[in-house]
């Protein structure tokens, strides 16, 4: 197939109008430019050609691919990397092209009418037509569309993106001390094109069976929105016929104080009204069991109730929701319309296609196992080795495998104080590297200084504080922040490692097999049947692969990764 003015494995960025159409514009200086209608197969027809590495600006780019069925092996999304640099979730080609070029982001020009409350300098827009201004940002009339307007202008949005590719490389290659950078930010952009596809792709939903486990817990759906308030009251009341008529008044079940109040009535005392602490007291009076019951029923009508169906369910059975490949924080994967917090009770409406399974996978005590690799600590890593690795750990410390966990997870958190605070402490003679580590990222929070994780993700820290808080208020701060820091490089690192895993199982998976949910630590793939034993394979060799990969500068691949792998049709058949 004829590669056209490219070359094989080119990097090329391409700039997209749905209406006008596209430019591909190549490292070596090749370009095409297609009209609206031809653009998708001629892109599809560069891809399989060239193989190139696609540059865009935005995750908007991935998303008019994917709407085209066009689905690239291989991309460099300018935002994901930005964020990956600089850290936090601000990003935009503004922005990103500021930070390329060592611009001060709080200078970025706007577009708009002079008035009493901004300044002259942030309004002006320059006399040429060009992109970029003579101040070095780009122009804000580019940004805000203007670069739609024809085919040329595309083309110079295009070259713009590949400069800025080009100083992300420099940038990826000068983190001396996080080699692996530069292979993070190619994951972390398959991992944006991969939310794309998620957005458009769904999760598959039994709708008949939502409805049905909605019903269960608030009744059949409402008339209209008198019928809706009526059935909350009768839940409300449920709870509150556990009590004396007298003592009713005034309780609201969805105010945490009043239910403090509601079970003071009962003769029950509580610090506070959280789940874990209510389920202790289920014993103490029936009032406790109708407020959780009451809490699990409201969740669902507010929530995940029939409203929640008609929003995110479209006619042909599939949810969806907007995905993130990064939070502004450590880096996880984002999405919305509940896909990251179901409850468990909607589990069984989600439901593979007919002729189709779903391949589930979930990785087994995923940050722990990060910390012995991005640590070095090779006592830790000999203890990844089992399935299992909190019994050798709990073995080592002479406690029982519960308290070890806990102590392993309370050291990541900075929780040193409660169950498994003693064995916590037996943590520094038994791991001293791995503690000195977590330490180490605590002391530098402490004091304001920003942190990056294993593959160079920026996590940012201020020392922050007003000029007027006390003592007491700096240290709560400082003490806050360092809790923060350990944490976040281990759930960072962890989060980099999931996404070139779900990343390298999207690249092997057959046509028609399909990730529709990256749930923290757990991928959820969608298949046919018949490809069910095919999928466990590839996502086991995929894991095996990425450990591989992920730890070529850490204990040269010493550190054990498992996943609990099954096919099941419903997604409640997990274990």
């Amino acid at each position: 197939m004829d590669p056209g003015p490219f070359e094989h494995n080119e990097t090329i960025a391409l700039a997209i109008d749905a209406g006008l159409g596209a430019v591909a514009v190549g490292e070596h200086g090749g370009q095409i430019r297609w009209n609206a209608g031809e653009a998708p197969a001629e892109i599809e027809r560069i891809e399989r050609s060239v193989g190139p590495r696609w540059v865009w600006w935005t995750q908007d780019t991935a998303r008019q691919l994917v709407a085209a069925d066009v689905r690239p092996a291989r991309c460099w999304d300018l935002d994901a990397v930005h964020r990956l640099l600089h850290g936090g979730w601000r990003a935009g080609p503004a922005r990103t092209w500021a930070a390329a070029h060592g611009l001060d982001a709080d200078d970025l020009p706007t577009v708009g009418p002079l008035d009493l409350f901004s300044a002259a300098a942030d309004t002006v827009v320059d006399d040429s037509d060009g992109p970029v201004r003579s101040d070095g940002h780009l122009d804000p009339s580019w940004v805000d569309g203007g670069w739609h307007d024809d085919l040329d202008r595309l083309a110079r949005w295009a070259a713009l993106a590949l400069d800025v590719y080009r100083s992300h490389a420099r940038q990826l290659d000068g983190l001396a001390d996080r080699r692996a950078a530069p292979a993070t930010a190619r994951s972390e952009s398959a991992a944006a094109l991969l939310c794309a596809e998620l957005e458009h792709d769904g999760v598959p939903v039994d709708v008949v069976e939502a409805e049905r486990i909605i019903a269960s817990f608030v009744g059949a759906r409402p008339r209209d929105a008198v019928d809706e308030r009526r059935m909350a009251s009768d839940r409300d009341d449920l709870v509150l016929a556990h009590l004396p008529s007298d003592l009713r008044d005034g309780v609201d079940l969805r105010n945490p104080a009043s239910v403090k109040s509601l079970l003071r009535r009962a003769g029950i005392e509580v610090d506070d009204t959280r789940a874990w602490r209510l389920e202790r007291l289920r014993h103490e009076h029936p009032v406790v069991d109708a407020v959780l019951v009451w809490r699990k029923a409201e969740r669902v009508a507010t929530t995940f109730g029939y409203r929640w169906l008609d929003e995110h369910v479209g006619t042909d059975g599939r949810l969806r929701g907007t995905w993130s490949g990064s939070d502004g924080a450590a880096g996880r994967m984002t999405a919305t319309a509940g896909l990251h917090n179901l409850p468990a009770d909607l589990r069984p409406a989600i439901v593979a296609g007919a002729g189709h399974s779903f391949v589930r996978a979930d990785l087994g005590q995923i940050e722990p196992r990060i910390l012995a690799a991005v640590s070095g600590d090779e006592a830790l890593a000999t203890a990844t080795l089992e399935a299992d690795m909190y019994a050798p750990v709990a073995q080592r410390l002479g406690v029982t495998r519960d308290i070890a966990k806990v102590a392993v997870l309370g050291a990541m958190y900075g929780q040193t104080t409660g169950h498994g605070a003693a064995a916590l402490r037996g943590l520094d003679a038994a791991y001293p590297v791995a503690m000195g580590y977590l330490t180490d990222a605590a002391r530098l929070a402490e004091a304001g200084n920003d942190l990056r994780t294993r593959g160079g993700r920026l996590v940012r820290m201020s020392a922050g504080g007003e000029p007027d808080d006390d003592a007491d208020d700096l240290r709560s701060r400082a003490a806050a922040r360092g809790r923060y820091g350990r944490n976040a490089m281990v759930q960072g690192a962890a989060a980099e490692f999931f996404k070139m895993w779900a990343v390298i199982v999207r690249a092997r998976l057959p046509p028609r097999s399909r990730i529709v949910l990256c749930l923290h630590d757990e991928l959820l793939v969608h298949l046919p049947t018949e490809d069910a034993e095919h999928g466990v394979t590839i996502v086991e060799h995929a894991l095996q692969e990425t450990a591989h990969r992920w730890q070529q500068f850490d204990l040269r691949g010493s550190v054990r990764f498992v996943a609990d792998t099954s096919t099941i049709s419903r997604w409640s058949d997990a274990k």
